[in-house]
C-alpha cells in the first residue's frame, strides 16, 4: 500500500501542464502577480461580502472546490452576536441550529448532515483545529467573536483531503492580524446594545511596521437573554504577533482565552411553546466554557512563490455543566417535605490537544509550463478526561460541588498522523485539472468507568482502535472568461466517536468489527461573474455516507437484551444549490445618482433519505426488525431559501433580508406528531426577516444597528435529547442592536 502512495505523490509532482493562478489584491480583482496570503484584505474597495476562494491561498489549493469566502467588513448584520443566518446568507445550503440566542454556541451544517456543533464540518482558526477532538468528539465549544475575523473561508464536501475528516467540509475563521493597517500603532473599538439587557464592548489594538505587524483584541458581551433564565456572559481575549525576520522568514504566535458562562432555560414541551415560548421550566441549569489556545506559525517564502510552513498549536478547554436534567415533563421543583430542590447533575470534560502541520507549496517547470504542487503532513494528540453524573447541590447557582466521586469517569485518547498532497494540472489554457491524495493513520483509546454501582465500579472495556485510511479524490474547471465550470470527486470518512467507544458494558456491546463510516462528496457546477454586475454559482451535489453507526438490540442466551453498538446502513443527501446577486446600478438599470441596489438569493434543495439502514427493537421474548429505507435523515430540511436586498449610498449600507427553511424530522423514524417529552416529532418551517444597516462616516466613525426577526415569529430549529434541553429549543423573537464603532 505505501508503495503506491508514493508512486502517486512521485506522479503529482511530475504529471502535467499547468499554470497555476496567482492572485494579488487590486480593489476587488485579483491579479496574477503573486499568490494571495493567508491573511490579506480580499476587496478593498469594494463593497461586496461574498467571493469564492481563489485557486490558491497560502499552501492550499481551492480550485476546483465548492467553496466561499465571507468578507466579515463587508457583512451587512447582526456581526456582533454571531448571526450565522446572516453571515451565511450568501453561502447556499447552510442549515442554522438557532436555539442559542447568544450566539455562542454556532451550529452549522450543510447538505442533510447535522448542525450539532458544527460537528460535521472540520472547524479551524488560523488553520487550525478548535473543536474538541476532531478525531473522536468533533464538537466546537469556542468560535471566536466575529469582530475579531478578518474573513471565513467555507470548503463544502471536498475539504476533506486538505484538511481531514469530516464529511461536511470545512470552516476556517481567519483572524485579523494588523498586516493591513499600514501604521505602527491603531485603535478600533465598537460598544453596542441590544434587546434584553445585551451589552457588547469590543476593543482592539494593531499596527504593521517594516518588521512586524501585531493584533489584540478583547471581547465582552452580556445579556439578560430573551428567554426566561437565559443570561450569559462572555470574554475572550486574542493576541497575535508576526515577526519578519527577512523579506522571506517570519514568524507569528498568536493566543485565545475564551470563558463564558450561560443560563441554560431547557426545552419545552410542544404545549409549552404554543403558550408561550419565552417560558422556561429550569432555572438551576448552567453551563460554562473555559478555553485556552496557542499557535505559533513559521512561514519562509522562498523563490518562485514557493512556501513552506509549520504550525505548532495547543489547545486546553473545560466544558462544565450543572443542572437538572430530568424529561421536560418532570418539574424541578422545591419537595414538600424537605423544602429543598432535587440535587442536580454535574458534568465536565478536559480537553488537552496539541499538535502541528508542515505544508509545502512549490512551483516547478515541465515541458515549458508551470506547475503548482502542494503536500501536507500532519501529527495530532488529544486526550479528553470526562466526568458524568456527578451529584451536586440542590442550589440554585452555577455550583461544580460535587458529593463523592463522579459515577463516569474516562479517559479517552486519539492520535493521527496524515500526509496529504494535491497538484494543479493544466491539460490547456483553459482546462485544469487537480487530482489529490490522503493517507491518514488514527489510534484511539479509552478506558475507566461508565458507573458505579452498589459501589462497584462498571468499567468500560478497554479498548484501542488503530486504523489507516487513503483518501483519493479529482477535481477539474474549465474557463470561459471570469466564469467556470467546476466538479470534484472526494473521498472522506468520520471517525468513530468517543461515545461509540465508551458503552456501559452491562448493557451494550460494542461490535469488534465496528468501522469507520465512510463517504463520498461530488460536485458538479458553474460559476463566476459578469463584469461587475452580476455573481453566480449554480451547482448539483451528491453525498454518500456509508456504514453509519447506530445501536440495534440482541438476545443473549438467557434471552436478556443488549444493545450492540455496530454500522447500520447508510444514507444519500442530493440536491442543488444556487446563489446569484446583480447589483442593478452597475448593470445599467438604474442610474447612478441615488446609490447602488443589489438583490441577492441562496437556494438550496436538498434530498437526504436513509438507504437500506437496519433497526431491530425487542418484542416481548422476541426481536423485531424493520428498516429504514426512504426515511429522511433528521434535521435535514428540503429548502433553505435566504434572499435580500441591499442599498449603498455613499457611506450608508442597508440590508433587507428573508430566510425561509422547510420542514424537517428530528428522529430517523420520522415522528410527526411529537412526543410527551418534546424530543421527536415535526420542526415546522419558518419564514422570517431581518433588517440591519451600516453607516460610515469622516473615515473612522461608524455606525450600526438592525433588527431580528421583524415579525416576532415563534419558531424553533431543534428537538434536543439532552443537553441544552432536553425537549424543544425555541429560537429568538424580535431583537435589536445599536452600536457605535470608531478607528483611529
Amino acid at each position: 500500500m505505501m508503495s503506491k502512495i508514493y508512486c502517486f505523490l512521485a506522479g503529482l509532482m511530475i504529471i502535467g501542464q499547468v499554470d497555476a493562478q496567482r492572485f494579488k489584491v487590486s480593489g476587488d480583482t485579483l491579479s496574477k502577480d503573486e499568490y494571495l496570503p493567508d491573511v490579506t484584505i480580499v476587496g478593498r474597495n469594494t463593497r461586496q461580502d461574498i467571493h469564492q476562494l481563489p485557486e490558491i491561498v497560502g499552501t492550499h489549493i481551492f480550485a476546483g472546490k465548492k467553496n466561499a469566502l465571507v468578507v466579515m467588513d463587508h457583512v451587512n448584520g447582526n456581526v456582533v452576536m454571531n448571526n450565522m443566518r446572516q453571515v451565511m446568507a450568501k453561502v447556499p445550503g447552510i442549515h442554522i441550529w438557532e436555539s442559542d440566542g447568544s450566539g455562542i454556541q454556532i451550529g452549522i451544517a450543510t447538505r442533510g448532515l447535522s448542525p450539532n456543533r458544527s460537528w460535521d464540518f472540520n472547524v479551524r482558526q488560523n488553520g487550525f483545529d478548535i473543536s474538541s477532538d476532531p478525531y473522536g468528539y468533533p464538537e466546537a465549544y469556542y468560535h471566536p467573536p466575529l469582530q475579531a475575523v478578518q474573513r471565513v473561508q467555507i470548503v463544502k464536501g471536498a475539504g476533506s483531503l486538505a484538511f481531514g475528516p469530516q464529511l461536511g467540509g470545512m470552516v476556517n475563521y481567519v483572524m485579523k492580524n494588523g498586516s493591513e493597517i499600514n501604521k505602527p500603532f491603531s485603535v478600533e473599538t465598537e460598544q453596542t446594545i441590544g434587546g434584553f439587557g445585551m451589552i457588547n464592548s469590543f476593543n482592539a489594538i494593531g499596527g504593521e511596521t517594516k518588521k512586524y505587524h501585531y493584533y489584540a483584541a478583547f471581547d465582552h458581551r452580556s445579556a439578560d437573554g430573551w428567554r426566561q433564565q437565559s443570561g450569559y456572559h462572555t470574554n475572550t481575549g486574542f493576541g497575535m504577533f508576526t515577526w519578519r525576520f527577512t523579506d522571506r522568514l517570519s514568524a507569528t504566535a498568536e493566543y485565545t482565552r475564551y470563558s463564558m458562562l450561560s443560563q441554560q432555560p431547557g426545552g419545552l414541551t410542544d404545549a409549552q411553546f404554543q403558550q408561550d415560548s419565552r417560558r422556561s421550566t429550569r432555572s438551576r441549569n448552567w453551563f460554562n466554557n473555559e478555553f485556552h489556545i496557542g499557535a505559533l506559525n513559521l512561514q519562509y517564502n522562498m523563490r518562485d512563490n514557493n512556501r513552506l510552513e509549520l504550525k505548532v498549536f495547543g489547545l486546553s478547554g473545560d466544558r462544565n455543566s450543572v443542572g437538572f436534567m430530568q424529561a421536560i415533563t418532570m418539574k424541578d421543583s422545591l419537595n414538600p417535605l424537605t423544602g429543598q430542590y432535587a440535587n442536580r447533575t454535574v458534568d465536565i470534560d478536559q480537553y488537552r490537544n496539541f499538535g502541528a502541520e508542515l505544508r509545502y507549496l512549490q512551483n516547478y517547470t515541465f515541458l515549458g509550463l508551470k506547475n503548482t504542487f502542494s503536500a501536507g503532513l500532519r501529527y495530532f494528540n488529544g486526550l479528553t478526561r470526562r466526568y458524568r453524573n456527578g451529584k451536586g447541590t440542590a442550589g440554585t447557582d452555577f455550583d461544580m460541588t460535587v458529593d463523592g466521586l463522579y459515577p463516569g469517569d474516562l479517559r479517552f485518547g486519539s492520535i493521527n498522523t496524515a500526509i496529504s498532497a494535491e497538484n494543479i494540472i493544466h491539460v490547456t489554457d483553459k482546462l485544469i485539472l487537480i487530482p489529490g491524495i490522503r493517507y491518514e493513520r488514527v489510534t484511539a483509546d479509552v478506558n475507566g468507568r461508565t458507573n458505579i454501582s452498589n459501589g462497584v465500579e462498571v468499567k468500560t472495556a478497554p479498548t484501542t482502535r488503530d486504523r489507516n485510511f487513503v483518501l483519493f479524490g479529482m477535481a477539474a474547471e474549465y474557463h470561459l472568461g471570469k466564469t467556470e465550470f467546476y466538479a470534484n470527486y472526494t473521498e472522506s470518512y468520520r471517525p468513530i466517536q468517543f461515545a461509540d467507544l465508551s458503552v456501559p458494558a452491562t448493557t451494550d456491546i460494542v461490535d469488534p468489527n465496528l468501522r469507520d463510516s465512510r463517504g463520498y462528496s461530488m460536485d458538479i457546477g458553474y460559476r463566476g461573474k459578469v463584469k461587475n454586475w452580476l455573481m453566480f454559482d449554480v451547482s448539483a451535489f451528491w453525498l454518500n455516507y456509508a456504514d453509519r453507526i447506530g445501536a440495534i438490540t440482541q438476545l443473549r442466551s438467557d434471552n436478556s437484551s443488549y444493545n450492540l453498538r455496530t454500522n447500520v446502513g447508510n444514507s444519500i443527501s442530493k440536491g442543488v444549490e444556487a446563489f446569484a446577486e446583480i447589483n442593478f446600478m452597475q448593470a445599467g438599470l438604474l442610474g447612478k445618482s441615488a446609490g447602488e441596489i443589489s438583490l441577492f438569493a441562496s437556494y438550496s434543495y436538498t434530498e437526504a433519505r436513509y438507504d437500506n439502514v437496519r433497526v431491530i427493537t425487542r418484542s416481548g421474548n422476541s426481536l423485531v426488525e424493520s428498516n429504514l429505507r426512504n426515511k429522511y435523515v433528521e434535521n435535514a430540511p428540503e429548502h433553505i431559501l435566504r434572499s435580500g436586498l441591499n442599498y449603498f449610498y455613499k457611506g450608508l449600507s442597508v440590508t433587507a433580508q428573508i430566510s425561509y427553511v422547510s420542514q424537517s424530522f428530528a428522529d430517523a423514524n420520522n415522528t410527526v406528531t411529537p412526543n410527551a417529552t418534546a424530543t421527536a416529532g415535526l420542526i415546522p418551517a419558518y419564514l422570517l426577516s431581518d433588517l440591519s444597516f451600516t453607516y460610515r462616516f469622516k473615515q473612522r466613525y461608524s455606525l450600526r444597528g438592525g433588527i431580528n426577526n421583524l415579525g416576532n415569529l415563534a419558531y424553533f430549529t431543534r428537538r434536543a435529547g439532552g443537553y441544552p434541553g432536553p425537549g424543544l429549543m425555541p429560537a429568538d423573537g424580535r431583537n435589536f442592536f445599536l452600536g457605535v464603532g470608531f478607528k483611529l
